[in-house]
């Protein structure tokens, strides 16, 4: 659990995933994505494609606290299990040290818990020491199904379960409590992505409930309201 009462702008940026996801998105844009990076010391800066992989690790070289992240099967999720691994073998040739895979929601809800647990075996593997993180998409899950997920993630040995793409509706509080609920007693992290607006207010009450990750384009903004939400009694004085 992530203490709010010591927590600084510093430390609050190393709790947030930053990204920049739009298909257009241009080489101009993520070198300032990586300027941004720099400038706040977030844990990492996602691309949607580990196409952007190599300028990204050229931006951000001396920054090893920086995990280099893409997506994987993003944000359908629906690629067979193989293709999926060669994609995160690809990734991480390519430079990136953090792959955050979509699960085949499909596939779990049509009952194929095998074809699951095989491209999560998969991807572990294929991920090497990459960081791994592996998306529900929560908001087309059953409470049943959320639960489900999350434990097929934490007995794969994946670092992270994630709520959501970002791509979609995002999660709710009580998809995340019924994520974190599931997994209380593994050794796996929580990561909430597309958080709703207002953005820095919501990002704290998932970090408040337990999330260790937050994933967002907003990072600078929930960096920046930080004095502000402590001023309001949001945030506990240090």
């Amino acid at each position: 659990m992530i203490d709010l009462q010591r927590l600084d702008a510093r430390a609050l940026a190393k709790i947030i995933d930053y990204s920049i996801l739009p298909k257009e998105t241009t080489a101009a844009e993520i070198r300032e994505g990586c300027a941004v990076t720099r400038r706040y010391g977030f844990a990492a800066f996602y691309a949607s494609s580990a196409y952007w992989a190599p300028l990204i690790r050229e931006e951000l070289a001396g920054m090893e606290d920086v995990e280099i992240g893409a997506g994987i099967a993003f944000p359908l999720g629906s690629a067979p299990p193989a293709v999926k691994a060669f994609e995160v073998e690809d990734a991480v040739r390519r430079g990136c040290t953090a792959v955050d895979m979509v699960m085949n929601i499909g596939a779990l809800k049509s009952g194929d818990r095998r074809t699951v647990v095989e491209e999560l075996r998969l991807f572990r593997s294929a991920a090497g020491a990459a960081v791994t993180k592996c998306i529900l998409e929560v908001c087309y899950l059953t409470d049943e199904e959320i639960a489900t997920a999350s434990k097929l993630v934490a007995e794969a040995g994946i670092d992270f379960v994630k709520t959501s793409s970002g791509q979609f509706e995002g999660p709710s509080l009580e998809q995340f409590l019924v994520m974190r609920d599931a997994v209380r007693d593994a050794p796996v992290r929580l990561k909430v992505a597309g958080v709703k607006f207002p953005r820095p207010q919501n990002a704290l009450v998932f970090l408040r409930a337990g999330a260790d990750r937050i994933g967002t384009r907003a990072g600078p903004e929930i960096v920046d309201s930080l004095d502000t939400l402590r001023s309001i009694g949001l945030v506990p004085e240090g």
